[in-house]
């Protein structure tokens, strides 16, 4: 990427305000918590009960999830493997930026390739990203699956979907395993809050460390 803007004549312009400033003023780190897994897995769920619960105690957040934002950043792109890795590309800068406002995001996106991932990873310091595995079987998300997307996939009418046709590469070493076909969401949701406090992303009392 720098060749590229150095190709280009791109420089970058820190500014003013720096990333400390801008989490001082928000009272937490700028991090992502990168929810990884198959479709209806309950990813999406998980996260924004994760964001209810940081927005009430004050934190300053934001969901992505992943039909959002194909709706408009990446509503060129289909499903073949390397449209795949495009989305996960895009949506990594975009998510860099808002992680360097300060803000917490919940990014809820199938993400099926370890390589991509591990990508998204190296865009970020140590501490302000957590990749949680929400693992459930294929089975049990068909089941759950109120858009039908399994069953057109499994007839062909759906091509290259996740966990049918196309490949997904579980998390080797995420920071949270969340088995959602066992737990409840509420109770994963709670676990993930804790895990932030852990590593210092927000404090018990709300501060910054």
């Amino acid at each position: 990427m720098e060749a590229i803007a150095k190709k280009n004549n791109v420089t970058w312009f820190n500014g003013y305000v720096s990333r400390k400033d801008r989490e001082t003023l928000h009272g937490h780190k700028g991090a992502v918590i990168w929810f990884t897994g198959l479709s209806a897995s309950g990813k999406s769920t998980i996260a924004h009960l994760v964001e209810k619960k940081l927005h009430q105690q004050g934190c300053s957040t934001y969901a992505l999830d992943g039909d959002n934002v194909r709706h408009g950043l990446c509503s060129d792109l289909a499903f073949s493997s390397e449209d795949r890795v495009e989305n996960i590309r895009r949506i990594g800068e975009m998510v860099k930026l808002f992680v360097d406002s300060g803000i917490i995001v919940l990014s809820a996106f199938i993400s099926p390739y370890r390589k991509d991932r591990q990508q998204l990873r190296s865009l970020f310091h140590n501490g302000q990203f957590l990749e949680i595995y929400v693992d459930c079987p294929p089975e049990i998300c068909s089941s759950r699956d109120q858009k039908g997307l399994y069953a057109k996939a499994r007839a062909g009418v759906i091509k290259e979907f996740t966990g049918i046709s196309a490949p997904y590469e579980p998390p080797e070493q995420p920071d949270l395993v969340i088995c959602s076909y066992k737990q409840d969401a509420k109770a994963a949701a709670e676990r993930v809050v804790n895990l932030m406090k852990q590593c210092n992303i927000i404090w018990a009392d709300g501060g910054v460390s």
